[in-house]
């Protein structure tokens, strides 16, 4: 699940998340954006960035490999009850292809075996990125639990989100090897509603020889007409005639709808339409057929679907061409936004008293790039894995701001500044020293994975900053920021253009499920040393920026 921030500090956070005592100084350094906003895709000409692929040429590949699924398991050494399912195809300008894959045993699904094949243009395969290193082999295929007690544990479990369900989705036998050696294990999917008004898919993983509760994570992932929105001023959205009416429908990218769910929580509610092609008032309504909200959350969806196809060639979440669907007005007074992978869908609330929607660019672009997350590493949204899950939502949201070059919400290294959350103006995450929410983690230490992933999240958030923008006191677009490192070493950025390629790489061809800090350290490393040379200042910076986090 990946609502924008904790579901069971909302009331707090709403009231008592306080910036750390202490104004930042400006030094007067000041950093362009407009100077790396279009440079975003500046890095499309290195041997080792990934290539646009046309819907046919990715769904080629795909069957190409799954074609040769059988023959790359025995290559890589797996056994003769594994089989190897594809999941994504990437390409790099070099040739290069980067394959991804599912894993099962004797035709169970194995959840924490999916690994990358990265093969060259020869054919030779040059290495496998695993997110378990762990040979899949268990004793006995029989369970010694019921299906039933695991789906009682599960349900119980839910039930301490708020969930009212009395009753399980199913349990389906699985091998669990998201850590350690790998078992037999039930995974069982308790749905319904939060006590919040989240929706609920709560994935509850019990050994089935011992009945003992090995993993849980939540499976929702928390966000040419004129619109005149909120947040972002008046804006050109993509909108299709139909008859005499006008519908909030972008056929340009994918066929991306904005729906009205008029305070409802299921279903998808009615598509917006309108006489005048002219969407919004600029104010916040408590109405719920208010189009200001739409107009934020379509223009939203437009700038984070061009912001992916022009900085690395991504055509939608999925890669496939095929644009998610939007939904506002979720609930009554529901101060959050989600992304919903079962639905393919980005759902946001309208905030406190309904005044207050949470559509803002940053958000739109953190909420869906967990869509994106999800079909590449597919991140485990716990432990240290989950915040580099959220982490990678605010970094691309980041990207998302700065990319779209809006006037009225200029880019920043803040994280929904807009919304105001913490009712007295203040964002509710800082890149460049996340501890001054007074939650996140500035530095990783053993305990971080027993965070909140929006609080375990701030490590690579930091060093992204850093990696970004470097260490020390600069304003950059009007805010100031003044950025730590753990061991007292500055850093010098390398630009945030380059520190998104580097990020993006590290996500579709080096990280797994299971991937932690210090494996993230090693996907960064690799994606640098890809992109920029092992022996390149790129990837001089990324090692002293994770040094600098304290991830060695």
């Amino acid at each position: 699940m990946s609502p924008l921030y904790a579901r069971h500090k909302r009331t707090t956070l709403a009231v008592a998340t306080a910036v750390a005592a202490g104004a930042l100084l400006s030094t007067g350094l000041t950093t362009s954006a407009s100077a790396q906003t279009p440079a975003e895709s500046g890095a499309r000409h290195l041997a080792a960035a990934p290539t646009a692929l046309s819907a046919a040429a990715r769904t080629s590949l795909i069957q190409q490999a799954q074609a040769d699924a059988a023959g790359t398991a025995r290559s890589i050494g797996l056994g003769a009850k594994e089989k190897l399912v594809v999941k994504d195809v990437v390409k790099d300008a070099d040739g290069t292809l980067h394959t991804r894959y599912e894993r099962t045993y004797a035709g169970l699904p194995v959840l924490g075996g999916d690994l990358i094949v990265h093969t060259a243009k020869s054919g030779r395969t040059e290495g496998v990125t695993k997110a378990n290193k762990a040979a899949v082999k268990v004793a006995s295929l029989k369970p010694q639990i019921t299906a039933a007690k695991a789906e009682k544990q599960a349900v119980s479990a839910a039930k301490t989100l708020g969930s009212a369900k009395s009753t399980a989705d199913g349990a389906r036998k699985v091998i669990w090897a998201g850590s350690g050696k790998p078992v037999l294990a039930y995974e069982t999917v308790v749905g319904g509603l939060q006590d919040d008004g989240t929706p609920n898919q709560l994935h509850v993983i019990t050994d089935a020889a011992t009945g003992k509760k090995l993993f849980e994570y939540q499976g929702i992932e928390n966000a040419t007409g004129t619109g005149k929105t909120l947040y972002s001023g008046t804006v050109s959205l993509s909108t299709n005639l139909s008859g005499s009416t006008y519908q909030l429908y972008d056929t340009t990218r994918g066929g991306h709808k904005t729906y009205n769910l008029a305070h409802g929580t299921s279903g998808t509610g009615s598509l917006f339409t309108d006489a005048d092609n002219v969407w919004g008032t600029g104010a916040a309504s408590s109405s719920s057929t208010d189009q200001t909200a739409a107009a934020d959350a379509a223009y939203g969806a437009q700038e984070t679907w061009d912001f992916y196809k022009n900085t690395f060639g991504r055509s939608g979440i999925k890669n496939n061409g095929v644009g998610a669907y939007s939904r506002v007005h979720y609930g009554n007074s529901y101060v959050n936004a989600f992304w919903d992978d079962s639905c393919f869908c980005m759902t946001y609330g309208d905030g406190s008293s309904n005044t207050h929607p949470l559509t803002s660019l940053d958000v739109a672009g953190h909420e869906m790039s967990h869509g994106v997350t999800s079909n590449t590493a597919g991140l485990n949204y716990s432990g240290e894995s989950g915040g580099l899950n959220e982490a990678t939502s605010d970094i691309f949201g980041t990207g998302v701001e700065f990319y779209a070059n809006n006037a009225s919400d200029v880019g920043d290294y803040l994280i929904g500044e807009k919304i105001n959350i913490n009712g007295d103006g203040t964002p509710l995450r800082y890149m460049d020293k996340p501890s001054k929410d007074g939650g996140s983690a500035d530095y990783w230490s053993s305990s971080v994975g027993s965070k909140d992933v929006h609080y375990s999240s701030g490590v690579a958030n930091h060093f992204f900053y850093l990696l970004s923008e470097g260490s020390g006191a600069k304003t950059i677009n009007g805010v100031s920021y003044n950025s730590p490192t753990y061991n007292g070493a500055a850093v010098t950025g390398i630009g945030r253009a380059k520190a998104l390629q580097i990020w993006y790489k590290a996500l579709t061809t080096y990280m797994t499920s299971t991937t932690n800090y210090k494996a993230a350290r090693t996907a960064t490393l690799n994606a640098a040393s890809a992109l920029y040379g092992s022996t390149s200042t790129e990837y001089k910076t990324v090692a002293a920026a994770w040094t600098a986090v304290n991830v060695n």
